[in-house]
């Protein structure tokens, strides 16, 4: 079953459609690939004024503003690995309907480009920590498991996303909508210790996006983060994000396996 879904054709299948992804995203753009830097970037300029230096919200944490820039950075690629899933599909009309290729690598492939694109975004967060002397120790060895729990959960998002948009087209402007109201409910913009009501704090905690900025700002950035560990007191309860992580990426492949039969006649 692993050979065949990461066989070399399937491979250079997705490795193509990264690039083409890629190509696309940035055509006519005059600084291109330069962008992926720089919106996540002004946009932290935007927030640091507002919420920094006016509102003075990270007070008291250490190295905020790099707090705050790994916040954006992480929303970010969760963001666009959802609504870039999303149309996939439909984007990928004309070739669904000359070639009988498996439909989760167009999805595969528009996931890829989004990792890739936090990548770059990840690199300014590093030199901002080399900039800002922030000392690192042995929880970064976690960072790659909290990368793929996001990656995991958006996927499988974008699974459901990507096959329900083909037939209702009102997810695009639904789905929008959810991730405005996401990015204010998750602590980015403020730290979850400013939350006194801990009922609140530990449905907060419970979102898998959440759970996984504050881990990694955790491993990162300052200790004074809260976690889900520290919340729930490391109890089973702290499970809670990985287990939805699990059950939405299984219902996802569930309804895209299911509806993927019938994609060429709809799209």
């Amino acid at each position: 079953m692993l050979n065949k879904i990461f066989s070399k054709q399937n491979r250079a299948l997705t490795r193509e459609l990264v690039i083409t992804d890629f190509k696309l995203k940035y055509q006519g753009s005059v600084l291109g690939y330069v962008w992926s830097l720089l919106k996540p970037l002004l946009l932290f300029i935007i927030l640091y004024i507002v919420f920094i230096k006016f509102l003075k919200i990270g007070n008291g944490i250490p190295h905020y503003p790099i707090y705050l820039l790994l916040g954006i950075i992480l929303w970010n690629f969760f963001s666009d690995l959802t609504l870039q899933g999303l149309t996939s599909v439909v984007g990928r009309g004309d070739l669904i309907r000359k070639v009988k290729i498996p439909r989760w690598i167009i999805v595969f492939s528009s996931s890829i480009s989004a990792l890739i694109t936090f990548m770059l975004n990840f690199t300014v967060v590093i030199a901002f920590m080399i900039f800002s002397n922030v000392s690192v120790n042995w929880n970064v060895l976690w960072l790659p498991l909290y990368l793929l729990e996001i990656y995991i959960f958006a996927s499988g998002i974008s699974l459901f996303l990507a096959a329900a948009y083909v037939k209702f087209r009102d997810i695009g402007y639904i789905w929008e909508v959810v991730l405005q109201a996401g990015f204010y409910l998750t602590p980015i913009l403020y730290p979850l210790s400013k939350i006194s009501n801990i009922s609140f704090q530990k449905l907060i905690i419970t979102n898998p996006v959440a759970q996984v900025v504050q881990g990694m700002r955790y491993s990162l950035i300052t200790k004074e983060t809260i976690t889900s560990e520290r919340i729930f007191n490391s109890g089973l309860y702290s499970l809670a994000p990985f287990v939805i992580v699990v059950v939405v990426f299984g219902l996802g492949a569930i309804y895209f396996k299911k509806q993927a039969r019938y994609f060429a006649e709809n799209i």
